[in-house]
């Protein structure tokens, strides 16, 4: 699949954690592309919207895509990256209905859309649809082997494979991204994802709170650097023939991550609580197939770490900022 020179580009969820930082560097790599905002401002992240690079070509609509008229806004593009999500893996299993309705309903809604106009879709999908793993996995795992721990996952995996039925019946182009958890700054970023809410605790000269059974399990994470080239990656390559790519800076542990936010606030404690997804096993995911395209993992958990706590020495005032150190 070619894409035309000047593109017309719509992100859902664009004023989100990943959608906030991506829309401000799409210029930098199409700047004759015309980029197309939708969300439905349900989390507020009015702000995202703030200071956007005077050369990018921007329209914004609230719309949510649950009830939005998804043929009108969608005539004419080329490309849609689907970001709209709910993605509190921990809270899913108090509002199961909602993210089955946000993230499989919704995902079909913006699917089917653009079969009918033609649009190749970049579907934002998670590596916890793995759940416990004993050996390293990648995409190649059978589906049978695939374990979410949570209706969240659960919600991600089913919308994958509804995603491969479309490609069949109605040819869709489309590719899969399961992304690692997410780290690091953006203007629309949110703190219920581990790294980013061990800051903001340790900053905030609260405990960090981990799973009591989580500390030295592993998961895979993904500095939004990284997340954000590799979308840019897939739309130079026009990577739309219906695989799955994983998409990852590293596999590494909470225990890990604890102690790279103590060197920032060494005097941060620690303070083990249940979970409703604490019985999620370890699982360590590859990430061969896009780096064997070319694409290289430049994303760094110490750098990104130290660049968000450092983000919030600009919110904390005396005590609490005095705690931070610096690099």
């Amino acid at each position: 699949m070619s894409l035309p020179e000047r593109m017309k580009i719509v992100v859902t969820g664009a004023l989100g954690h990943i959608g906030s930082r991506l829309i401000r560097e799409i210029p930098c790599t199409l700047p004759e592309a015309d980029i197309i905002l939708l969300d439905n401002l349900s989390t507020h992240r009015y702000c995202s919207l703030f200071n956007l690079p005077t050369e990018g070509q921007y329209r914004f609509v609230e719309a949510d895509v649950l009830t939005a008229d998804l043929g009108r806004l969608l005539d004419g593009a080329d490309v849609v990256i689907h970001l709209a999500a709910i993605t509190n893996a921990t809270d899913s299993f108090e509002m199961k209905e909602q993210v089955e309705c946000v993230n499989y309903l919704g995902t079909e809604r913006v699917a089917k859309a653009c079969a009918r106009a033609g649009a190749a879709l970049i579907f934002i999908s998670s590596t916890s649809v793995y759940g416990g793993q004993t050996d390293l996995v990648d995409e190649d795992c059978p589906i049978t082997d695939l374990r979410p721990q949570n209706p969240y996952a659960e919600s991600k995996l089913k919308a994958e494979q509804l995603l491969q039925a479309l490609g069949r019946a109605e040819d869709l182009a489309f590719v899969v991204c399961r992304f690692g958890t997410i780290f690091g700054v953006s203007p629309g970023m949110r703190f219920h994802t581990a790294i980013n809410r061990f800051c903001w605790q340790a900053v905030m000269g609260q405990a960090i709170t981990v799973w009591r059974t989580a500390l030295h399990q592993q998961r895979p994470y993904l500095d939004l650097a990284d997340a954000v080239e590799a979308l840019k990656f897939i739309l130079q390559r026009t990577l739309f023939e219906g695989r799955v790519y994983n998409i990852l800076t590293l596999n590494t542990s909470v225990s890990h991550i604890v102690e790279i936010v103590s060197a920032y606030v060494p005097d941060v404690c620690v303070e083990y609580v249940d979970s409703p997804v604490m019985n999620q096993l370890s699982y360590r995911v590859m990430s061969n197939r896009i780096e064997n395209l070319g694409f290289e993992f430049k994303g760094d958990l110490r750098r990104g770490i130290g660049d968000t706590i450092k983000l919030f020495k600009t919110l904390t005032k005396g005590k609490i900022a005095g705690a931070i150190v610096s690099e």
